[in-house]
């Protein structure tokens, strides 16, 4: 595994990528001991640069190889996740919606808390049932900063 830690607006994030792939984004106070990578590491540029646009306004998708690893229920909620657009807000009711498990709100929110790919796959889209910022990995006011920056909120 390579390790790159980039700063950002909400602080600094640590990429992780693996076999060329991003495997996660960690917040501050969730990073890893650095690991000795590959200098240069292309999935790491890629995601650097990519993140750099997003914070910058220039970027509303993002294009990369990614791996998380996950259940095949977390992996299909974080693909709903990654179907929100930019800009718009779903409560865990919609994710469930979409995904046709309508009962498995609860399920849906740990999925979406389980999450290693913040902002690329953007967890931070979603809301409580009544549009309330819910819990978030990097904390209520990162999400709250994310949100404003794409003019959810």
């Amino acid at each position: 595994m390579n390790t790159l830690t980039m700063n950002s607006p909400i602080g600094p994030l640590q990429l992780v990528a693996d076999n060329g792939h991003l495997v996660e984004i960690r917040f501050p106070g969730q990073h890893l001991e650095a690991a000795p990578g590959q200098p240069g590491d292309p999935a790491l540029a890629a995601a650097r640069s990519q993140l750099e646009e997003y914070f910058a306004g220039q970027r509303r998708q993002f294009d990369l190889p990614l791996a998380a690893s996950g259940t095949a229920f977390q992996q299909q909620v974080w693909r709903a996740l990654a179907a929100i657009p930019y800009g718009q807000l779903r409560s865990y009711r919609d994710i469930a919606l979409s995904i046709g498990r309508a009962r498995a709100v609860r399920a849906v929110g740990a999925a979406n808390g389980r999450n290693p790919l913040p902002i690329v796959v953007p967890c931070h889209r979603v809301v409580g049932a009544d549009g309330s910022l819910t819990g978030f990995a990097g904390g209520l006011e990162t999400k709250r900063q994310l949100l404003e920056l794409e003019g959810a909120i």
